[in-house]
Parts: C-alpha cells; structure tokens; sequence
C-alpha cells in the first residue's frame, strides 16, 4: 500500500473530489487546510498602497491510501486536475504504507481501504 499525498492550490480541491467520485481510483481521501511556500516564495500584494509579501500561501493537503497497483492512477488523475502550469500548482509525495486497520471491523491491509 502506499500513501499519495498532494499540496494543490485550493480552487482545484472541488473538480479533484469530482474526478475521484467519477473515476473511482481511490475509496477516499483526506484534505487539510495548510500554509507553505516553494519556488514562489509567496506573493507580492498592495493594501492601500503598502507593499505586503504574504510568504505563507493557503493550500490543500489531499492524502489517498491505495493499493501499489493504483497508485499511478492516482498520480495521473491529480496532474490532469491540478496542472496548470504556472508556478504554485504545488507536489505530490508517495510514501509507503506499512499498514492499515479500520477500526470499527478490525479488517487489515487493503481491505481496510
């Protein structure tokens, strides 16, 4: 199993939930609101005519647990949403997944996803 985890830009989180329910290439997944910069080093903004660097922009973290065999799927479907080729589309991450429990049944590995 492994965990794909993706920073996106958060007008692309809605058309992301669709595609996923379109497509089924993950059971489900888990979004988080989180602060961060990369190459952009945040945004150069005026108020009222001062200059302010907002370095800490607004993301989305999206996290999928899927089998090995869907993972590139799941990579696909985020670029295809996600990618817009400007600077600040943000990553995707791949970790692996010792292992998963659902707690209500107990069951174990890729039928607990």
């Amino acid at each position: 199993m492994k965990k794909v985890e993706a920073i996106i830009q958060q007008e692309k989180l809605e058309e992301l939930k669709e595609k996923i329910n379109e497509n089924k290439e993950a059971s489900g997944m888990t979004v988080s609101q989180v602060l961060g910069f990369g190459n952009q080093k945040g945004i150069k903004e005026y108020v009222r005519g001062q200059e302010i660097i907002t370095t800490l922009l607004p993301k989305v973290k999206v996290s999928f647990v899927v089998s090995d065999e869907k993972v590139e799927e799941v990579i696909s479907m985020i670029l295809a949403t996600c990618q817009t080729g400007e600077v600040g589309d943000g990553k995707i991450f791949v970790y692996n997944v010792e292992e998963a429990i659902r707690i209500r049944t107990g069951e174990r590995g890729t039928e607990a996803i």
